[in-house]
């Protein structure tokens, strides 16, 4: 099978990441893949292939028609038997490639998070309704993705599924020293953006710091909100206990090293840094918010009512004075049984060999 993805561009961000990772999978299941980007960009993303790039601008998005020429080329000389768009502007892409340059190939949108949190006006609603009336099929991240989605389009209830991210297997994870820092490590990593709640996030270490004094925060990521952080941490006195450190190319260090990983996030599709962290035998902290109940419980982890930062905080004091070894040892088997990306692999592939075979069973008909 032929298979083409779809990212918004090369950029460190869980899309992207996970994309490569599943397209190198399918690349050993032995299909051919090729991957594009609708921007161009300068990170190095885990594809063992080239990234071509439809070098789309920016600020002309919707009405892009040279990107959309590039890709009907792509299309026509790869020759796909499915398309897959990740996130970001990739499905407007593809659809409006799509209909102008009439190419017949199934699109398949992945949907990552909770589409109807970002539906803020009329126009937003009814734009999104027709990229997706042109959509073949909807693979959700998780039950509460998918659930969101059909609530604002209900006529795709009869071409979703669910399909969880996955995690790639590590033969071994080196933890970071980070005891000069203090004597309890809790650990966030994600972007500075709204959805990930880092000002929560500070209110919620400053009430830890009144019982667990050596605490100490820890920081992983970049983005736009980074700066209004850092003025929020000095304007609370906390520099000596909270320590920012960018964009790494090691995230799964942070976590191993982590006593405890917290994610106050307001919006999630299925965080895979949950999954990394019952993987490095970390525990954690989340807000019950997307789908992160379908992995978190209280057998795998500490689920918080969105919002209560008083039993956020709480929760963080539990785990690092007195962690539960046993709810530790039951996320790790949780995640070595279901979230794997060498199996979550197949479940795509089987989702495009029956899309491809519908498709055909139309032509044939028709």
């Amino acid at each position: 099978m032929k298979i083409l993805h779809l990212i918004q561009k090369p950029q460190n961000r869980g899309a992207e990441t996970f994309a490569c990772q599943l397209a190198n999978h399918q690349l050993t299941q032995g299909h051919e893949v090729k991957l594009v980007s609708i921007f161009s960009g300068e990170a190095e993303l885990p594809w063992k292939g080239e990234i071509s790039s439809l070098r789309a601008s920016v600020k002309n998005r919707f009405l892009d028609f040279p990107a959309w020429k590039r890709l009907n080329r792509i299309v026509r000389e790869f020759q796909p038997d499915v398309i897959q768009t990740n996130a970001g502007d990739t499905l407007k892409y593809a659809v409006f490639s799509k209909l102008i340059f009439r190419w017949n190939v199934p699109v398949v949108f992945r949907n990552a998070s909770e589409v109807g949190r970002y539906l803020n006006s009329k126009f937003q609603k009814q734009f999104n309704r027709f990229l997706y009336k042109h959509v073949d099929w909807v693979i959700s991240v998780s039950q509460a993705s998918k659930k969101d989605l059909v609530n604002h389009f209900p006529f795709l209830q009869s071409r979703s599924q669910v399909i969880p991210i996955g995690l790639e297997e590590k033969s071994y994870i080196k933890a970071i020293d980070l005891r000069s820092k203090g004597n309890h490590h809790v650990v966030h990593v994600g972007g500075f953006s709204f959805e990930k709640n880092h000002e929560g996030l500070i209110n919620i270490f400053q009430k830890v710091l009144s019982t667990v004094s050596g605490a100490h925060l820890h920081l992983v990521g970049d983005g736009p909100l980074r700066s209004k952080i850092e003025d929020l941490v000095r304007a609370m006195n906390l520099e000596n206990r909270v320590t920012f450190y960018g964009f790494v190319n090691n995230p799964l260090d942070f976590i191993k090293s982590a006593d405890v990983l917290v994610l106050p996030s307001i919006i999630e599709g299925l965080p895979g840094v949950l999954l990394e962290a019952m993987y490095c035998k970390t525990p954690l902290v989340a807000y019950d918010v997307g789908g992160i109940s379908e992995i978190v419980s209280e057998r795998t982890g500490s689920l918080v009512e969105k919002d209560d930062e008083d039993s956020f905080s709480q929760r963080i004091e539990e785990n690092l004075l007195n962690p539960d070894l046993a709810r530790i040892e039951s996320a790790y088997a949780q995640v070595c049984s279901h979230y794997m990306n060498k199996e979550i692999s197949r479940k795509f592939s089987e989702a495009y060999q029956r899309i491809v075979s519908k498709q055909r069973l139309i032509r044939q008909s028709s």
